[in-house]
């Protein structure tokens, strides 16, 4: 497997934050449109029996990785540090991959760090009041007509964002990714695409210069995964959970049954410790298949991979 790194300019707010798994079943229809049936199904092939075609990292801030999702206590902190400010520094720069994974918080850095602004931050959010026009009365009312508010996200002036992509090199090139990811930019990603959200530029593209730390014991996530029965300690591992609500996006939505099967997952940022570590591009599993993700679509899947970091636990990897 090999590894992209393409680096994204945000064109307009999104209405669908960033994330892997929702990327992936983006690129999966953007496949279908642009290449044909034939050619994602081709892809497909085995996606369910760890042979994924693609697994797609969360939009991260250019040069830097989520923050591991360790207490505090596990790392090296300045002295008489802000507490409330050390939480802040949730994005760690490649330049602190070579260093010992404790001293990560000391180089780690708050969303202001990385814009440059105090009144800026990497991504925003906020309500927006949308409304329908009833085209007997030419004004709002009730019911369906009824006004209502949804969240969109923006970034800071000028942000760039990174999207990893591991693939396999013998389905599919570096040339098709990116032009795929284009085409996304070009048309809108996620929610309210049609009405001119989720659009941004790919401005470049080259192999990924994520390097595993020596005596790597552990993986550092970088999309949300599905970890379960897949091996990892327990005791060492650390995580947050996170709930995919998903539904179908694209030409599905007009099934009639747009929801999915919720599923479990674990967000960026968690550490998985293996039994046994091996050297590898991604963990995980693939999800769904045989209608247990879609009735609408029986053989929908969802990315429950994730492109990962190598890193090295200290010796408190089992403790409380």
């Amino acid at each position: 497997m090999d590894m992209i790194t393409l680096q994204i300019r945000p064109l307009s707010p999104f209405g669908t934050p960033l994330l892997g798994d929702t990327l992936f079943g983006q690129l999966c229809w953007t496949i279908r449109h642009q290449s044909g049936e034939p050619r994602l199904q081709e892809l497909l092939n085995g996606y369910l029996e760890n042979q994924p075609f693609a697994v797609v990292t969360n939009a991260l801030p250019s040069g830097y990785l989520p923050r591991p999702a360790l207490p505090l206590s596990r790392f090296e902190q300045p002295k008489d540090a802000d507490r409330k400010r050390l939480k802040k520094r949730v994005w760690i720069p490649y330049s602190a991959l070579a260093q010992p994974l404790q001293t990560w918080l000391l180089a780690a850095c708050s969303d202001q760090d990385i814009t440059g602004n105090k009144d800026f931050s990497v991504q925003k959010s906020w309500p927006q009041p949308h409304n329908s026009i009833n085209r007997l009365t030419g004004t709002t009312g009730e019911g369906r007509f009824a006004p209502y508010v949804l969240e969109q996200t923006g970034f800071a002036p000028d942000m760039k964002l990174d999207i990893h992509v591991v693939f396999d090199q013998t389905r599919l090139q570096a040339a098709e990714l990116q032009a795929w990811f284009e085409w996304i930019g070009v048309t809108g990603f996620g929610r309210d695409a049609s009405i001119g959200l989720g659009k941004f530029a790919v401005e470049n593209s080259a192999a990924a210069v994520l390097a595993d730390q020596n005596h790597a014991n552990a993986y550092l996530i970088l999309a949300p995964c599905a970890p379960q029965g897949c091996g990892f300690d327990a005791s060492a591992s650390q995580y947050q959970p996170f709930t995919r609500f998903g539904r179908h996006g694209d030409a599905a939505v007009q099934s009639g049954q747009p929801f999915k099967t919720p599923v479990l997952l674990a967000a960026a940022g968690a550490v998985l410790k293996p039994a046994d570590y091996v050297v590898t591009r991604y963990v995980g599993q693939g999800l769904g298949g045989a209608g247990r993700l879609s009735r609408a679509i029986s053989a929908t899947v969802h990315q429950g991979y994730t492109p990962i970091v190598g890193v090295q636990l200290p010796a408190w990897e089992g403790q409380s």
